[in-house]
């Protein structure tokens, strides 16, 4: 591992101002990025600053898109997760790692950037710009300027920001990516672990009679069986968070207002061995404490508020209730929000005011995705790019996000449209979707 040094940039003056534009430009970008697209714009922003054939972020809390990535397509199809936790390790604390690793299926020189977030950022082929022509992944030191360590902070900071105020339509494409990734992972472990087991048996057969030959062989598949259920123990990880784990997390994210708001916010624990959350639950499950918390603090006359969670095996409880005057408004904006991202999860909730002794909320989200009545594509008699722009449209993408997702132009979205419209006879966008959901396209 090559030490890492701080690249420094002068600072502004009149006469580089107009320099500045480009950078500032690439700043505003990167912070009204949509999740998609986050990793291609922190990759354009940092190129004028430090070169990498592709770029890689590694984010646990995009649980369906842990990955977001950008550049050399023959890195990028081939970056596993299992690599990006061996760099994570590598990292040991350090602000900076940089040196040879695998990464995309074959050994490359790598730059690693953590983040307070918790996020990682995977630089491949790093080389500085001109004017540090001498300094690479091979020439001892490679300079790190603080710009880039200030767009990857940003861009960090999106996402989590980005998640926490996810809209219904994320949270059905995360959550359907997330079960997918699972049974996908789940498939493969079952079919690789019968081979595996089939030749550890035939191996370890007395008939076999080359000893050494044998004891190798088994170490081999013992070896690689080990390694693929680690691998499907870590996919499962990212997808699900021990009930007990994600409500320290609410804690930490309430504790900045426990200390200046002087209001007491008790929390009562849920059971320990309660069922793992799946990710999509345990971020709705935070983001409408939060929400419920920040709107029982507006109330007058409240000082203590009570959160506690519970699991019945198939929904997590979740009940918060306040000791104000029961005045909070169940018709507010900001309580319609909540409710929303409950429905969106199938959860229920109910509001029960008592008038002088406060507001009670009870939330239930299902842990299991509902299951889905598969739509009636013989009777649409749609091809199999409709049905792609249809998916995407019920999932409430708009032209712009689907021709990116397909690599098409919007005019083409705009013609599967048409003929979409015609095959379900529809009238119109709202009509298409309200067709695609009752039929169980979400």
């Amino acid at each position: 591992m090559s030490a890492i040094t701080e690249a420094t940039i002068p600072p502004a003056t009149p006469e580089t101002a107009e320099g500045l534009k480009p950078l500032l430009e690439a700043i505003a970008r990167l912070s009204g990025a949509p999740l998609s697209q986050i990793a291609q714009r922190l990759h354009q922003a940092t190129l004028p600053y430090l070169r990498s054939s592709a770029l890689v972020i590694f984010t646990e809390d995009c649980t369906g898109r842990p990955q977001k990535k950008s550049g050399d397509e023959a890195v990028i199809s081939q970056v596993s997760i299992a690599e990006l936790d061996a760099i994570r390790a590598a990292l040991s604390g350090s602000e900076t790692w940089h040196g040879r690793t695998p990464i995309g299926g074959r050994e490359r020189p790598v730059l690693a950037l953590p983040s307070p977030t918790k996020a990682l950022l995977v630089l491949v082929d790093p080389q500085p710009v001109a004017g540090e022509a001498g300094a690479g992944i091979s020439g001892g030191e490679l300079p790190v300027p603080w710009l880039v360590r200030y767009l990857w902070t940003l861009a960090a900071e999106r996402i989590r920001e980005k998640v926490a105020d996810a809209p219904p339509s994320y949270l059905i494409e995360s959550r359907a990516a997330s079960a997918e990734r699972v049974r996908v992972t789940a498939e493969l472990v079952d079919r690789h672990s019968t081979t595996l087991e089939t030749l550890l048996a035939a191996l370890r057969s007395p008939s076999l009679s080359d000893e050494v030959a044998r004891k190798s062989a088994t170490d081999v598949a013992a070896k690689a069986l080990v390694e693929l259920r680690t691998l499907n123990d870590r996919t499962t990880e990212l997808v699900e968070e021990p009930v007990a784990t994600a409500f320290q997390r609410l804690r930490e994210d309430l504790r900045p207002l426990m200390h200046f708001s002087g209001i007491d916010v008790q929390f009562i624990e849920p059971p320990v061995n309660g069922r793992a959350l799946p990710g999509e639950v345990a971020h709705a499950a935070r983001a409408i404490v939060r929400g419920l918390v920040l709107a029982m603090v507006e109330q007058p006359d409240v000082r203590r508020i009570r959160t506690q969670w519970d699991c019945d095996g198939e929904n997590l409880l979740i009940n918060v209730r306040d000791d104000g005057l029961g005045s909070l408004s169940a018709e507010a904006p900001s309580i319609a929000r909540l409710a929303q991202r409950v429905e969106v999860l199938d959860g229920r909730m109910t509001i029960d005011l008592m008038q002088g002794w406060g507001a009670d909320v009870a939330v239930a989200l299902p842990l299991d995705p509902p299951g889905r009545k598969l739509p009636d594509v013989a009777a649409w008699n749609l091809g199999d790019r409709e049905l792609e722009v249809l998916q995407l449209l019920a999932a409430g993408q708009r032209n712009r996000a689907i021709a990116a997702k397909l690599h098409v132009s919007e005019n083409t979205v705009k013609f599967h449209l048409r003929n979409i419209y015609r095959k379900l006879g529809a009238t119109s966008r709202t009509e298409a979707i309200a067709l695609a959901h009752s039929n169980g396209l979400r």
